[in-house]
């Protein structure tokens, strides 16, 4: 046996021996979990919810939101959205699917889940608005959500390709002008 080299007696100590090919590979696992660690801290988690809803009661896909104000501000990504405009819970995500941002609303009140905050508010209207800078009718997209066309506060709803998951809206008044679009995924239509 030489002095300072390890050598295996039996398989399970091939893990502790110290070739630099094995080392190299330990450090690289070790920093990938502890970047996916980091990755899973940033998610938003909501905690446990009351809120029942039937399957009819849910609905995901992509969305994508333009305001024109000083300076434009745009968001888009994957949602999932569900309940009714009363009470409810909103899920907006990244591209790569984690979840960048979280509402819940009941008739008291709205909170907002980003990250490790958590913002409450009056109602989930006054979420959306000073989140976005948009006033968007919550009431009015649940009624978009199964094609009914409802006009609200300036929006106006575009629902001819709604049965093929397609939504599109538009403020023109009240500034700043907006858009919303939306994409249903094939199990939401």
């Amino acid at each position: 046996m030489q002095a300072g080299r390890l050598v295996p007696s039996n398989s399970t100590s091939l893990l502790l021996t110290p070739h630099p090919e094995r080392a190299a590979w330990r450090v690289g696992f070790f920093w990938l979990a502890c970047a996916s660690l980091l990755w899973l801290a940033g998610c938003v988690q909501l905690p446990r919810t009351t809120i029942e809803t039937a399957a009819a009661d849910i609905w995901s896909g992509r969305l994508s939101l333009q305001v024109r104000s000083e300076p434009p501000q745009s968001f888009s990504g994957g949602f999932e959205i569900k309940g009714s405009p009363s009470q409810g819970e909103l899920r907006l995500n990244s591209p790569l699917g984690n979840t960048v941002l979280a509402a819940r609303w009941s008739p008291a009140q709205a909170t907002l889940y980003s990250g490790s905050e958590t913002r409450n508010y009056v109602s989930i209207d006054a979420l959306i608005e000073e989140s976005t800078g948009a006033a968007l009718p919550v009431a009015a997209l649940f009624d978009w959500l199964v094609g009914k066309d409802t006009q609200s506060n300036g929006w106006t709803a575009d629902l001819t390709r709604q049965a093929d998951g397609h939504i599109q809206a538009r403020r023109t008044d009240p500034l700043p002008q907006s858009e919303l679009r939306i994409v249903l995924d094939a199990s939401s239509r």
